[in-house]
């Protein structure tokens, strides 16, 4: 292949592609705004579905790597009331094809594949433009340029690289997280622990609800979300911690306190996470030399599908531009022509994926405990 492909963004589905591309010996060089692979938090837990993130995993070649970083019974699920009663429990018997991953292991992962030198730290894009004929430059926050003949946006919900090829941007979807952390949760935090149980937990109501899961070294990572604009958050002092865990809780008043006690005892101050969504249809016309994958192209309110996605539309890109090496426009039309009805169909799944029951048993679940709570109140 002739061309040298730069990819803006290493998360997931950046350094999938890069990979893929390697495995094909096509050389790429991704540029990352971040400082180094450890400057932040690269969040929690991920389920790695079969039918996506799994498949891509195979085409990088990484299945034997990504085994030895799954986290054994964390498929476990199950759902509460907000009085804590168990509505449904379902063990890890292993055959769930979701296996969980720490995402920060997972993208090391990624990166300790790849030869030296293909990440370009501190590289944060500030501007990217056309210079017509397929080429663009992409201009650093630190004054720097590369001019490329195949740019590749995996750049996230903010993406520089998306406004080349589409007008839309994320807007809020009506609700936010708030997320906390407690440690050594069964010794410190025995009863949340217990409610949480071995894998994860949801509380649902239409407008609060809570998630948690277990994750490594006793760890119970945990999301209060709350459907309500965002004028409504902004009014909240997240810069101080008690006062915005206060109010926070304040919105869970009268749950049991196993579960409320996700918030009220995090070992973190809490943080709050917007969430924000681009049209569940998103798509663009071909436009020379660039193309979108992961957030960048399709980003969606939390479903558990969004990194298994990502991952995927790199593998896929890479598989793409390996098949045209003397014609990339042919790879990118074919990639995006696979992408646009994937990421639509993933857009509208509540969670779990298309042949998945359990999202769907959970609220029947839940409705059905609450039509009974009402009947007792009414007899």
């Amino acid at each position: 292949m002739a061309v040298d492909v730069t990819i803006i963004g290493a998360g997931l589905g950046g350094l999938m592609l890069a990979r893929v591309l390697h495995v094909h010996g096509i050389p790429a060089t991704v540029y990352e705004a971040e400082s180094s692979p450890a400057a932040r938090s690269q969040g929690g837990m991920l389920d790695i579905h079969d039918y996506n993130g799994q498949l891509a995993l195979k085409t990088a070649g990484l299945m034997d790597e990504f085994g030895g970083l799954v986290l054994e019974g964390r498929q476990a699920m199950r759902l509460l009331a907000p009085d804590g009663t168990v509505l449904f429990d379902k063990a890890d018997d292993g055959t769930g094809g979701r296996p969980e991953v720490q995402r920060g292991e997972l993208r090391q992962m990624l990166l300790d594949s790849l030869p030296p030198g293909t990440v370009r730290w501190g590289h944060k894009a500030r501007l990217v433009r056309s210079l017509g004929e397929g080429r663009h430059e992409v201009e650093f926050a630190d004054g720097g340029t590369v001019v490329t003949s195949l740019l590749v946006g995996a750049d996230g919900a903010w993406s520089r690289v998306r406004p080349l090829l589409s007008a839309a941007t994320p807007e809020y979807t009506g609700k936010s997280v708030v997320e906390t952390y407690l440690f050594h949760a069964d010794t410190r935090h025995p009863a949340s622990a217990r409610a949480v149980g071995g894998g994860s937990m949801i509380v649902h109501t239409p407008d609060r609800d809570l998630f948690a899961h277990r994750e490594k070294d006793d760890t119970l990572h945990a999301y209060a979300g709350l459907t309500e604009p965002e004028e409504w958050f902004a009014a909240i002092d997240f810069t101080d911690a008690a006062a915005a865990t206060t109010r926070i809780a304040r919105e869970f008043d009268g749950w049991a306190p196993e579960l409320t006690a996700l918030i009220t005892d995090s070992d973190t101050a809490p943080v709050l996470r917007r969430l924000y969504a681009l049209p569940a249809e998103h798509r663009w016309d071909r436009v020379p030399g660039v193309t979108l994958i992961g957030d960048a192209a399709h980003l969606s309110a939390p479903n558990g599908e969004g990194a298994n996605l990502a991952m995927l539309d790199g593998a896929e890109l890479g598989e793409a531009l390996a098949a045209h090496p003397d014609d990339p426009e042919a790879a990118l039309h074919a990639y995006e022509q696979a992408m646009f009805p994937r990421s639509a169909e993933a857009a509208t799944m509540e969670g779990g994926g298309a042949d998945d029951p359990v999202p769907h048993d959970l609220i029947a679940a839940y409705s059905q405990h609450e039509e009974s709570r009402q009947d007792a109140r009414r007899s």
